[in-house]
């Protein structure tokens, strides 16, 4: 049974950037001087000086005449190019797609035999990630798409589309990561020499699976930032493969952290730091996040709340209720605990801010694509007050407070789609002692991205390739009024389970549901009859694909 959560709209409200020489500082002192810790805090702008460590940016919310012109200029953004009938069905291509050199597909004949399948089955087309590590790893500016041209002259040949995603993260230590892609080498070599460019957590573990998001606006990478380096390699990708933006390249999916979320690196997997279903920990104990967090803490006349993030948060693997900071009653719900969380996930709005910005810049004007973000699916304690690993993720998302919404009204104002996780879940599915619950935490961000005017986007977090599963994820993306209907569901992965006979004929009947329902009264018995005969026919071409994966 879902949980009824009242969820208001959170301090942390966007608006536009202020005035270029001035940033606003977002923590202001609710009272004049003398008032006490007791009184709720109200958030200003101030100017700052640029030379100082900065709190972060404040964004008003947009008004109802500057929405409709986002409409206007942003026709995507609701999805209503989206399906006349159904969802799209994409299939995420494996993470070794492409040789780490850059050069060449791997597999080639499997990816060819497996596009064959998926064009035969009624796929709308492929995710496949675009490594950084992989494409910029000779050295910085030096860019080599080779074997991504390879797969999207392949792609435009089966007849499939392209959701490419701009991976400017580590693949390797998180879930379903079975090989492992580091960050270029040369970024690796300044993180090296400057450790705080990586998250690192309150025991100074260092995280390199993506640059710490306080160092944005620091030329650490041979002179250039982070984010501008971001922005000159969507530019190449979009120059080098030209040809293709548009017609085969339908989506630019732009990563904003670990796993290609927007999310902190706060329940890595790797060495053993983190297991399911841990609460995590913050990550902000790097020099420039520290600074920040100075700087937010004297905007409020309160300094002593700017050395450092909570004591009594606990670590990676306890519960809420083994803490002092988010168990039920605790610190999250108090005027440091409010403090503190608005700034800790201002700072990860104001991250997606600038490279949604950076990704505009790049491919506004570019007919027939659309951008998409991604957003972590956190549904592990959901059901407690604090919500523990959404709050360490960056996403202040609590009893009394929405964490979906600003995220949200961030994307509306780029035009961006909301991609969102676990959508193949159901709630008791999962270990009932940890209060999980994911088919509460879809809705919540449905209905964030319907507020904000946003459209909503789908992926099962784990593999799944029973029909249980499948009837989830139609009931959620599909079977809904055409204004509710997710605008594409990208399915978790293809592989050799995927071609295994029962699977693909799983595979075929979810994806004939998906593309040609939107009505719940469709014939169970006849989308069964049409998926064992794309089965049947693609027989061939499915084992060869199998074969070849496998190898």
């Amino acid at each position: 049974m879902a949980l009824n959560l009242t969820h208001q709209t959170g301090a942390a409200a966007i608006t536009a950037a202020p005035a270029p020489g001035a940033r606003a500082a977002v923590f202001a002192a609710s009272a004049a001087a003398g008032a006490t810790a007791s009184q709720s805090l109200r958030m200003q702008t101030q100017v700052v000086e640029p030379a100082q460590p900065q709190a972060p940016e404040m964004f008003q919310a947009m008004a109802p005449d500057q929405q409709q012109l986002q409409d206007a200029e942003h026709p995507d953004v609701r999805g209503e190019e989206a399906r006349k009938v159904g969802v799209p069905v994409f299939v995420m291509m494996p993470l070794d797609t492409v040789r780490k050199d850059g050069s060449a597909l791997n597999r080639r004949k499997a990816v060819q035999a497996s596009m064959a399948a998926l064009k035969s089955a009624g796929a709308a087309g492929i995710m496949v990630d675009v490594w950084w590590g992989i494409a910029e790893s000779e050295g910085p500016g030096q860019y080599n798409f080779a074997g991504y041209i390879e797969l999207m002259e392949m792609a435009k040949k089966a007849g499939l589309k392209v959701q490419a995603v701009m991976s400017f993260h580590q693949c390797g230590g998180n879930v379903g990561d079975s090989v492992t892609i580091p960050l270029p080498k040369w970024a690796l070599e300044e993180m090296d020499k400057d450790q705080d460019l990586a998250y690192t957590d309150r025991s100074g573990r260092r995280n390199y699976e993506y640059i710490s998001l306080g160092a944005d606006a620091l030329p650490a990478l041979k002179g250039r930032t982070p984010v501008q380096c971001y922005a000159d390699f969507m530019r190449a990708f979009r120059d080098h493969l030209a040809p293709y933006m548009g017609n085969t390249i339908c989506e630019i999916q732009v990563g904003m952290g670990p796993a290609g979320e927007l999310r902190y690196p706060s329940y890595p997997e790797s060495n053993g730091t983190w297991s399911f279903p841990g609460i995590g920990e913050f990550q902000c104990y790097d020099r420039y996040m520290r600074s920040s967090l100075k700087a937010a803490a004297e905007a409020v006349g309160r300094p002593e709340w700017g050395n450092a993030g909570p004591e009594d948060s606990g670590t990676y693997n306890q519960w809420p209720e083994d803490t002092g900071f988010f168990r039920r009653e605790g610190g999250w719900n108090t005027d440091y605990g409010q403090f503190f969380m608005s700034w800790y996930s201002q700072m990860l709005l104001e991250h997606g801010e600038r490279i949604l910005s950076a990704c505009s810049s790049v491919f506004t004007g570019t007919p027939g694509v659309k951008v998409s973000v991604k957003v972590a699916g956190i549904h592990w304690h959901y059901g407690t007050r604090s919500h523990a690993p959404e709050l360490t993720a960056g996403y202040y998302n609590t009893r009394n407070h929405d964490g979906y919404l600003p995220i949200a009204r961030m994307l509306g104002r780029h035009g961006a789609v909301l991609n969102f996780t676990c959508v193949e879940m159901r709630n008791h599915e999962q270990p009932q002692d940890a209060q999980c619950m994911p088919e509460a935490l879809v809705q919540q961000v449905a209905n964030a991205a319907k507020d904000a005017g946003v459209g909503l986007a789908g992926e099962n977090a784990l593999p799944r390739y029973d029909e249980t599963a499948h009837d989830q994820v139609i009931a959620t993306a599909a079977e809904k009024a055409e204004e509710d209907r997710m605008v594409a569901f990208t399915y978790l992965r293809m592989g050799p389970d995927l071609f295994q006979p029962d699977n693909w004929r799983r595979f075929a009947a979810f994806v004939k549901r998906m593309t040609e329902t939107g009505v719940r009264d469709v014939c169970r018995e006849q989308v069964e009859r049409e998926a064992q005969s794309v089965a049947h026919a693609t027989q061939g071409v499915v084992q060869e694909a199998a074969v070849a994966l496998t190898n």
